[in-house]
Parts: C-alpha cells; structure tokens; sequence
C-alpha cells in the first residue's frame, strides 16, 4: 500500500541544482517560507543566492551577509554520501507527499535507510518520555496493529512511548524524524534503535549534518511528524508536553488528531484528556484510528511543482519604490500585524509587501510567527 499516487509532475533537481538548493537553505535567516518566496521571486536557488547581498542591504543590514559557500555544500555532500544520507528536494519522488502540503516544508530533507518507506501511508504516535507502563504496553500493540494494517509509524525517535512506538513496527516499517544532523542522534543511546530502523524504515532530517539539537530544535521536529502523517496519536502527555505541541501543529496541518484517554489521577494523562475534550477522537483501539484515516487514504493527494524555469533566470516582479518601503517598514514594530493588513494600511500590492518582507527577512531584522504574522526584531 503506498500513499503517493502515479503523478507525471514529478520533478529531479540537477546535480547543480541540487548544490544550489543546499547553500541557499544554509545560509542564516533563510527559513523553508524565505526559500520558497526567493525560488518563487527569482526562479531559481542561483539567482536568489546573488541578490542575498543586495536584499540584505536593502533590508537594512550594515555588516557583509553570510552565504554558504559552494565548498561547504560540497563537503556535506561528500559526508551525507559516505553516511549513505541522501538529499531530496521538495517536488522529487523521493520526497513525502504529505510533508509537501505542509506550508513551511523543509526545501531539503536528508534521508537515510529504506526510502520506500516514506511512500507508505504514516500515523504518529507520540507520548510522554516518562511513559507508564500501561502507556508503553498500549503503545506497543497499537503501533503493532497500524503496522499489519499497512501504515508506517512515524515518531521522534526520544525516550518512552516514541522508542516503544518504533520498537513495535520494526518488521512493518517505522520512520524516525531526527532534530539534528543524521549523524546527531539523539538521545545517544538510542543509536542502536536508529540502527534497527533503518534496515526496513527511515530516518529523516532537515537539519545539516554535525547538527547537535537544542532545545528550540524539538517542536521544530514536532511540525514534521505531524506533516507526515494522516493523523497524530498522542498515548501519553502532561498538562505542558511538547507532544501536545504536536498535537497542535497536527491541528494546523488539517491532520487528525486521536488521543488515549487516561485516569484523571495521573499528570501523564492530563494533556490526552484535555485534547479529548477539545474534539481529539479518542483510542481505546487500533480500529478507532484505522476508521477515520481509511477514507482520507482514499483522496488524491498532488505533489508541490516548483515554477517551470530554468535556474538561474530572474523572474519579473516589481521592485518597492525608497518611500514605499519606508512606509511598510514604518507600519512594523515589536507587535505581531498581519501581512494583509499591512497591504492595505501602506496602500501597496501584496508583492510589494512581500518583497520588503523578505529584504527585512535576510537583513535578520524580522520575526514570523504562525498565522501568517510578522514583526520586526
């Protein structure tokens, strides 16, 4: 069973294309949405990577700006090679066709093991890293059962219910999302789990090689999990979990959130019983989830297309004007605005808006938060 459909549209990046696609991405204060506005503004990862100076300073940077340079791509490449990693760009078969919906999906994720595992339909199941017993016991049979039923389980690779999440889908394939480099698993000891993995599933990584997760990294890793999947089933998780972070990206996403009701006397079930309430399906059984994705696994499912133009030709679009983009950028402050609101108070075109968004993006001196917000840093 796969969940990616024949589509003709699929697209290859060129070896160069590929290098290009890696600096850009590795260059500071270029996010997935800054990738995709620049490849969209630009037509390709070359172009955009020689107008960075001169957004940067339109921007308002005073310092020279920082670009990942053609050796430094290279040098992860030859590492990602050695370590069997490959690189696949949004739009390319070889990447999710479920992750691709996701509006901030990584231009590049570096993937190793099974890849044909990531064609398979996915539900993650996430929970507490101080799981119970009944929850790790619960987790094992369910991921278990997906796995017969054909579905790939997806999880964070940490420590209580995501382990057992893995451990129990081995044989049917499971697919651990890392929040650093490929080779900065963590936590260390579950180096050997990873290992088990990869044989029969995949481990998948947006982040560069040599990359030690922090703390931010987490709920980060979290919007991929969920972008993966139909649906997100959170076993067990405290009042503040970053499970319950997932559970909202998931929400976000439009994936389906399933929560396994717990007793109202332990803190590990807090968060499940209070998703429960919100609307989350409740899982006392592999079938309460299996019901609700089947038919979702039934809708087409389209893959992403980069603009059709050669890399390296500069789109059309208009440029702001010295006054028109002081009037945007005087509209900005420490305070959230909508995008759209800004159009109509500086009375300007959204591509205009864009555009001075961007140039403030690369200078580093803007902020994007969800909903579409921004402010100035």
């Amino acid at each position: 069973m796969s969940d990616r459909k024949d589509n003709k549209e699929d697209v290859r990046l060129t070896d160069e294309q590929r290098i290009d696609w890696l600096r850009l991405i590795r260059s500071p204060n270029i996010g997935p949405r800054t990738f995709r506005a620049l490849i969209n503004h630009f037509g390709g990862a070359r172009a955009a990577l020689a107008a960075l100076p001169s957004l940067a300073r339109r921007g308002g940077a005073t310092g020279a700006v920082q670009i990942c340079s053609r050796d430094e791509a290279m040098r992860e490449i030859a590492l990602a090679h050695k370590l069997g990693v490959t690189f696949a760009a949004l739009g390319e078969p070889a990447y999710p066709l479920r992750l691709q919906m996701v509006d901030d999906a990584p231009p590049l994720i570096a993937l190793r093991g099974n890849i044909a595992a990531l064609s398979m339909p996915m539900v993650a199941i996430v929970g507490s890293r101080n799981a119970s017993g009944a929850g790790l016991k619960f987790t094992q049979r369910i991921a278990r059962e997906l796995g017969d039923a054909g579905f790939a389980v997806v999880s964070g690779l940490a420590r209580g219910i995501d382990a057992a999440a893995h451990a129990a889908s081995l044989a049917t394939g499971t697919v651990a999302v890392l929040a650093g480099g490929q080779d900065r698993v963590y936590p260390a000891e579950h180096v050997s789990l990873l290992d088990a993995i990869l044989p029969g599933g995949a481990a998948l990584s947006e982040m560069p090689l040599g990359y030690e997760p922090r703390g931010r990294d987490f709920p980060r890793r979290n919007r991929l999990i969920s972008g993966l999947s139909l649906g997100v089933v959170i076993v067990e998780a405290a009042k503040r979990s970053g499970s319950l972070i997932t559970a909202r990206f998931a929400l976000e996403q439009g994936r389906e959130v399933f929560a396994v009701p717990g007793s109202p006397l332990d803190p590990r079930a807090e968060g499940t019983n209070g998703l429960i309430k919100q609307g989350a399906t409740p899982v006392t059984e592999t079938a309460d989830v299996v019901s609700v994705l089947r038919p979702i696994m039934e809708e087409k499912v389209l893959s992403v297309r980069e603009p059709d133009r050669p890399d390296g030709d500069a789109a059309g679009g208009a440029e702001p004007a010295a006054d028109e983009r002081a009037r945007i950028i005087s509209l900005l402050g420490p305070s959230p605005v909508q995008m759209d609101d800004l159009v109509r108070l500086a009375n300007s075109s959204p591509t205009i808006v864009r555009m001075v968004l961007l140039e403030l993006e690369i200078a580093g001196r803007l902020e994007r938060h969800g909903g579409g917000l921004v402010s100035l840093m």
